[in-house]
């Protein structure tokens, strides 16, 4: 959550859903000093792996209704935001956000895994799956892992 509260803020301050990159690094790093331009950059490629952001005409454009995000007074992002997530959990926080709780999930995913003897990525892709949860940029990501 806090992914998408550090990448709403500077679309809320230009009162707009698409900007130039440059607009949104100063905007995280001189304007709110949350972080260093680079790590500012380093978020846009997270932020763009998650679905949060895209790029069209030169511009990053929101893939999510930024305004209706509530940004607190005293929110700070943490760094570890700019660390790519692993296949499983971008698969896990999918299946959170579909309503099972992150325990419940995570207990059936490891308990899938040991049964069918796979790797934790692709049960929990089967997991999502079996729950209609579409997977499948995770899948293809789980499928290239296996094949290295």
């Amino acid at each position: 959550m806090s992914l998408r509260i550090a990448v709403a803020a500077p679309f809320q301050q230009n009162g707009r859903g698409r900007m130039r990159e440059s607009e949104f690094v100063v905007s995280l790093s001189l304007d709110r000093d949350w972080f260093s331009p680079d790590q500012a950059k380093r978020l846009v490629d997270v932020a763009s792996g998650q679905g949060l952001l895209s790029q069209e005409d030169g511009e990053l454009v929101a893939e999510f209704d930024t305004a209706s995000v509530e940004i607190p007074d005293d929110f700070v992002p943490d760094e570890s935001l700019l660390q790519e997530q692993s296949t499983f959990e971008k698969v896990l926080d999918k299946v959170v956000s579909d309503g099972t709780s992150k325990q419940t999930a995570v207990a059936e995913i490891n308990e899938l895994q040991r049964e069918a003897a796979l790797t934790v990525e692709a049960a929990a892709v089967v997991y999502a799956r079996r729950k209609g949860i579409d997977v499948s940029a995770e899948a293809d990501a789980a499928l290239a892992d296996l094949k290295t």
